[in-house]
């Protein structure tokens, strides 16, 4: 017991001394980088990082789906499909420099797999893409912001949150309870 106690004691007081240091911040030489001028600087965007779209504030007495409101939403829908097809581009390209024959089974097995979840999300951003274009030729049909399933206005909130919504958040509720229910 004595000696239980006395490691105890021992974890006790090391304890004690690493709390009672105080902290002193190490010295770090500065670097001296020169600034580059604002209009040059980029923002680096993560990989699978989700397009945040601008918010849109109507001014007072503007009329739903405006000149004002449709350009924005024309422009949200264009560098959207923009980033989209960069994605795409980018990984077609990445997955033809990448292509290393691996002699291990693991390996190649991890590699397929990588490929093939990279292409289903792909494949996701390519079915965005028409969806992109289906909400463009909307907008052209002056049938932008109004739902497809009673005829109401969309909302500004829901269509900045998703610029491609045809349903009103009403009826999108409705159809997702009938998809449940038709699930069970």
């Amino acid at each position: 017991m004595a000696q239980k106690k006395s490691l105890m004691q021992k974890a006790i007081d090391a304890a004690k001394k690493v709390v009672a240091k105080p902290i002193t911040p190490k010295k770090v030489a500065k670097k001296v980088v020169a600034k580059k001028p604002i209009a040059q600087k980029k923002v680096a965007k993560k990989p699978g990082s989700l397009k945040k779209f601008n918010s849109y504030t109507p001014k007072t007495n503007e009329k739903y789906m405006g000149k004002s409101q449709i350009k924005h939403f024309i422009k949200i829908l264009n560098d959207w499909k923009l980033e989209l097809s960069n994605d795409i581009d980018r990984t077609v390209s990445h997955m033809q420099a990448e292509l290393t024959a691996y002699a291990d089974p693991n390996d190649r097995a991890s590699q397929e797999s990588d490929m093939a979840l990279e292409l289903r999300n792909r494949d996701r951003e390519r079915k965005l893409i028409k969806k992109i274009d289906r909400t463009i030729l909307n907008i052209a049909n002056d049938e932008y912001g109004y739902c497809n399933g009673c005829g109401e206005e969309i909302g500004l909130n829901r269509l900045l949150a998703r610029p491609t919504a045809t349903l009103c958040i009403d009826c999108k509720t409705l159809d997702e309870i009938r998809e449940r229910k038709m699930a069970k």
